[in-house]
């Protein structure tokens, strides 16, 4: 469709009304901000079976504001009938294609670009839509995360078990709906500090659908929330602005440590 991205989700709109299951795809920036009209009245509105597959999510790429898609979580979570999607890898992103194809309904997924690492095979991990899953356990603290940050969280739980800090890892892929009933479990365990890990704005994101569940049950652990500034970033090399805003594994691996102190 070229740089006509309202053009790309009503064509479709228009495909999904004739039997198809689109695929549609193209930067996340441009999928969401550019697009965002389309979506909500073209196919959500209408509950088309439109899978939306969108790249590079939150800031993944160094070009600046104009291609850091670091609000499209909040922004695809407030369209009504809209699951929401943020896989972690190579694997979780092939059996997430099948299972939203499987799916009936408009799709947003966060999509990894370029050489995506492979990580959740280790775990004998399977996707399954709305399901968080506890990756590794840990009696110290929980990391609670999704995408690049659940890779960022299983190294940083590695980096800590050399200072017999004992870290678990829930890996939360659908943001919506959100597995309310696995998140409040695990954070019904007491003495640990939970920390929400996520790759998005701190606006509108994972963080603070976790805490508006964990409020609604009653749940109140102690909390740390990592995620981007609600501010526009540098543009840069991607591991000196994942130092400067705080989600490189070395930064949290340093914070973790502080907080527990």
């Amino acid at each position: 469709m070229g740089m006509a991205e309202q053009l790309l989700m009503a064509a479709a709109g228009g495909m999904a009304k004739e039997g198809f299951i689109p695929f549609a795809t193209t930067y996340a920036v441009f999928a969401t901000r550019r697009a965002y009209d389309f979506i909500h009245q073209v196919i959500a509105e209408e509950n088309l079976n439109v899978k939306i597959c969108a790249a590079p999510p939150g800031l993944t790429t160094g070009y600046g504001p104009s291609h850091q898609a670091t609000e499209d979580l909040a922004m695809m979570r407030a369209v009504p009938n809209m699951m929401v999607i943020d896989p972690c890898d190579a694997l979780e992103v092939e059996q997430c294609v099948a299972a939203i194809a499987r799916h009936e309904g408009p799709v947003y997924m966060r999509l990894p670009r370029g050489r995506v690492p492979l990580v959740l095979d280790e775990y004998d991990y399977s996707f399954e839509l709305g399901k968080a899953k506890l990756l590794r356990d840990g009696k110290d603290v929980l990391i609670i995360a999704s995408g690049l940050m659940t890779m960022r969280a299983l190294e940083v739980a590695d980096a800590l078990a050399k200072d017999t800090v004992d870290v678990a890892v829930l890996h939360v892929p659908t943001i919506k709906p959100l597995d309310v009933e696995t998140i409040v479990e695990q954070c019904r365990r007491s003495g640990r500090l939970v920390v929400i890990a996520e790759n998005h704005t701190q606006i509108g994101g994972l963080g603070e659908a976790i805490a508006m569940s964990l409020l609604q049950a009653r749940v109140l652990p102690e909390v740390r929330h990592v995620a981007l500034p609600d501010r526009f970033l540098d543009a840069g090399a991607l591991p000196t602005l994942h130092d400067r805003y705080g989600i490189s594994t070395d930064v949290l691996v340093g914070n973790i440590r502080d907080w527990l102190k």
